[in-house]
């Protein structure tokens, strides 16, 4: 690498650092009060980013850095493929006007999608700005689907498996020709 290339790049990730610790600060909740995390905030940035956060937060709390990630990375494949909604937000919600129609759970349970656990609400939002605004890789592949190892969901048969990351298959539909 020249000389000229390899200080393109460290400027280039100079500018990557700024830009995620501003939006870092940005999302830290003031002191004293509630984070705020509904999934119908203005609209912009903060959209994507807390509705990917808050995914990642009730999908994959529990899990490794990289199975949050790999999380993160399925809900941004989804956006980015013609089957699904071409918004984050889109995507996380979708289905959540029915029932049984929530492609993720949590969407759909009923319950008060407030993070309680602060120190795993501020790992999820790192993991939204850096699955959004970072060079990082995705470790599923490409997958568009996932599942918690202890389900078998009826779906899979349809699905070609991609890898098994933390408590999570990850799958992309099988080809058919």
């Amino acid at each position: 690498m020249t000389a000229h290339r390899k200080r393109a790049a460290q400027g280039r990730r100079l500018a990557a650092t700024i830009v995620l610790a501003a939006l870092a600060c940005a999302l830290e909740p003031t002191p004293g009060r509630a984070p705020s995390v509904a999934p119908t905030v203005p609209s912009g940035l903060s959209d994507d980013l807390a509705c990917l956060a808050l995914n990642v937060y009730w999908e994959a709390r529990s899990e490794s850095p990289n199975g949050q990630m790999a999380v993160a990375k399925v809900t941004l494949n989804r956006v980015r493929s013609d089957d699904f909604p071409d918004t984050v937000c889109g995507v996380v919600t979708q289905g959540a006007e029915r029932r049984t129609g929530c492609q993720f759970s949590w969407q759909c349970d009923g319950r008060d999608d407030t993070p309680r656990d602060q120190g795993a609400w501020a790992e999820a939002r790192s993991v939204a700005l850096r699955s959004l605004y970072a060079d990082t890789p995705d470790p599923t592949d490409g997958a568009l689907f996932y599942h918690a190892t202890y389900v078998t969901p009826k779906w899979v048969r349809l699905m070609a498996p991609v890898r098994r990351i933390g408590r999570h298959v990850f799958y992309r539909p099988r080809l058919t020709g």
